[in-house]
């Protein structure tokens, strides 16, 4: 098992798929001759030369609009956003395009697509380059989202991805792409759809997703020196969701506590939380509790970043509050 960067996981994962199947090609902003924005495609070019890395206008409409109508056409684009807050510019080729071609064809049109990039906030970025869109892409029919939280399952997961024959948001987070992690030299596929147990445990469970694992595990680890045993899941994807495991989590440990970096009103974890009371109710001792964003846009001062976002202090409080809410019977 190498130790390699988050960025270099996606980058094997993307030279692995495109050397097996030249239908593959990558567009998008400075994804070419600069190696992409975050470098995630540095030296791509080079290998797979200008027709299947391409640089494109700052034109997120026309080049997503153009990759959907290639995989229309046979061809498997990866579409890379340099940011997710970009990809509103081409939320009408994602969301009436790609989501809705394969029924609105009757299943004559499979939209084998990847759009990825990074999303959420990256550090003094403000408002309009800070915002997490999962839930966005999430609500929509016809797509699946997938949220990665180290470079294993990144690698595995975008091979996934790129397999697909139906459109997949793939996001990401810059302040991750520096981050090391063991990957394996040999192929693997991990699929999407399955959250995975990073750690069990019997007093209560913590859900999170993308960087936002990082806090929930420093959490659990602050937890464990009360003595307080932790199982902590990572969703991986948002679409399609694994309530199955988190319900099977909470019958053992009877609590929930979800972190996401996100508005609070229609987050995932709101869903989350309705389908556990919908299908564990009997089996919970205390209140859900979710650990978002404040509902407010994020502002540029980091002391008023810290203070809008999910971190380890708030989570902390969630875990203690439904660990030692007192309750009447």
């Amino acid at each position: 098992m190498r130790q390699i960067q988050f960025r270099e996981a996606l980058r094997e994962a993307m030279m692995e798929e495109m050397q097996r199947d030249d239908a593959i090609f990558l567009m998008g902003e400075e994804v070419a001759e600069y190696g992409g924005a975050y470098k995630v495609s540095q030296g791509m070019l080079g290998h797979f030369g200008p027709e299947r890395v391409i640089d494109t206008p700052i034109s997120e409409g026309g080049f997503a609009g153009l990759g959907v109508g290639a995989a229309m056409n046979g061809l498997r684009p990866i579409i890379e956003f340099m940011t997710f807050n970009f990809s509103l510019v081409a939320i009408d080729q994602i969301v009436n395009g790609a989501a809705k071609l394969y029924a609105m064809s009757g299943g004559q049109y499979h939209v084998p697509i990847v759009f990825r990039g990074p999303t959420g906030n990256a550090g003094r970025l403000a408002a309009q380059h800070s915002q997490n869109f999962e839930n966005w892409y999430a609500n929509c029919p016809g797509l699946k989202v997938v949220v990665p939280s180290n470079p294993y399952d990144a690698k595995g997961l975008l091979k996934s991805a790129i397999r697909d024959d139906d459109p997949v948001v793939f996001m990401e987070s810059e302040l991750m792409y520096g981050d090391i992690g063991a990957v394996p030299s040999t192929e693997y596929l991990l699929p999407i759809g399955t959250a995975h147990v990073q750690q069990t445990g019997r007093d209560v469970t913590l859900v999170s997703f993308g960087k936002m694992v990082k806090v929930a595990h420093e959490a659990a680890r602050t937890m464990q020196a009360e003595g307080v045993s932790v199982e902590l899941i990572d969703l991986r994807s948002v679409r399609p969701l694994d309530i199955a495991t988190i319900v099977q989590s909470i019958k053992q440990t009877n609590r929930l506590v979800i972190v996401e970096e996100a508005w609070p009103l229609g987050s995932i974890a709101s869903e989350i939380a309705y389908q556990v009371q919908k299908q564990a109710f009997d089996y919970l001792d205390a209140p859900i509790q979710k650990v978002t964003n404040l509902d407010v846009p994020l502002p540029y001062a980091p002391t008023l970043v810290e203070a809008v976002l999910p971190n380890v202090a708030k989570t902390v409080a969630a875990l203690q509050t439904v660990l030692y809410r007192k309750t009447s019977h």
